[in-house]
């Protein structure tokens, strides 16, 4: 398991990675990071929320399709459920919610 100081790090780069990649891709989406949470709000389209899990080391994603767990394995965010990663259920759910698909790139 990933020690706190590594998984906030962790963290940390993927809340910058989102946001970057929201604002480079659609200026007219609105990023809003909060204690251990990160939203972007998709207008009609609803909202993503991203929340930190510290307990259980995990990254969750709400949005209109459903709940995503992501936990950190082989150095990316992979979900529990579908084994998919967080860059491909990111884009899925940004076409659904914002109308497009926006490419997510983690460095860390």
């Amino acid at each position: 398991m990933l020690s706190e100081i590594e998984y906030n790090a962790l963290i940390e780069a993927a809340f910058t990675a989102i946001e970057d990649a929201v604002d480079n891709a659609d200026p007219d989406l609105d990023c809003e990071g909060g204690i251990g949470m990160l939203t972007i709000d998709c207008g009609a389209g609803g909202q993503l929320i991203f929340s930190r899990q510290s307990p259980t080391r995990e990254l969750w994603l709400a949005a209109r399709s459903g709940g995503y767990h992501f936990a950190r394995r082989d150095g990316d965010w992979v979900c529990s459920r579908s084994a998919r990663t967080l860059r491909d259920i990111f884009a899925q759910v940004t076409t659904e919610q914002a109308g497009g698909a926006i490419d997510l790139v983690i460095e860390a």
